[in-house]
């Protein structure tokens, strides 16, 4: 198949691309490098000639209010373009538990993305997947400083970007979900001792203090990030992976 990667020059495009490839498809990374911008809709129409899959895995380039317009407009682009070019499969990358936080500017964009992917013509895939060990020490750094970290007890089950990309890559070659696919890592761990667990393994000295009001995630109460019975366990442990990158 001909399956159109959009965000395919990111973190998770740029291996879906790969996965895709190595499986004898014709995976074609489409990003504003390539001459496509989702958000205008320039080289759009062009990008997705031929394609009976497109994956959307473009993101707002702010986490704030301005992130539902992102989506909006660019959900609005990619359908009214993958509807002309006959493409039969749309797959987007969303969050475990993103429409359980409304709270959050950003998580309801993400809502907002799903919704209208799921009202559109195009039949489609979601795939979520909870934190990426990639973002472990960015979400570290919102709260730090010289020698604190400051994090809350949020418990969360995060999983290697590698692994994300593999189940993105698998779903789009398969039919059409018609539905959410949750995968998440192997292990679940409160945020504060993911904390702790990263710093020891980076030899880094500074203290990891639990504050409940501290970040991001702090808004998200309960199990809201835990996948549940019906996802999808990925295979790299932190730790391990931490081993690897060190």
């Amino acid at each position: 198949m001909k399956i159109a990667v959009l965000g395919g020059t990111g973190l998770i495009g740029s291996q879906v691309v790969k996965i895709l490839q190595a499986a004898g498809h014709e995976a074609v990374p489409l990003s504003p490098s390539t001459g496509v911008d989702l958000l205008t809709g320039r080289g759009l129409s062009d990008g997705l000639a031929g394609a009976e899959v497109v994956v959307n895995l473009t993101n707002s380039p702010t986490f704030d209010e301005a992130s539902p317009a992102f989506f909006q407009t660019t959900m609005n682009n990619l359908l009214a373009a993958a509807a002309r070019a006959g493409v039969g499969h749309a797959v987007i990358l969303s969050i475990v538990g993103v429409d359980q936080v409304p709270d959050l500017d950003y998580y309801r964009a993400k809502t907002l993305q799903e919704e209208i992917l799921t009202a559109g013509p195009i039949p489609y895939s979601i795939v979520r997947a909870t934190q990426f060990f990639e973002f472990v020490e960015a979400i570290m750094s919102w709260t730090a400083d010289d020698t604190t970290v400051r994090l809350p007890s949020t418990p969360v089950q995060p999983m290697a970007a590698a692994d994300v990309a593999q189940a993105v890559a698998e779903v789009s070659m398969g039919a059409p979900l018609k539905g959410i696919r949750n995968v998440a890592g192997p292990d679940v761990f409160a945020l504060d001792e993911l904390g702790r667990v990263t710093l020891a393994a980076r030899g880094d000295q500074r203290t990891v203090t639990t504050d409940d009001t501290a970040g991001m995630f702090a808004a998200m109460s309960g199990d809201v990030l835990i996948a549940g019975d019906d996802a999808v366990i990925a295979p790299t442990a932190y730790r391990e992976w931490l081993d690897r990158q060190v």
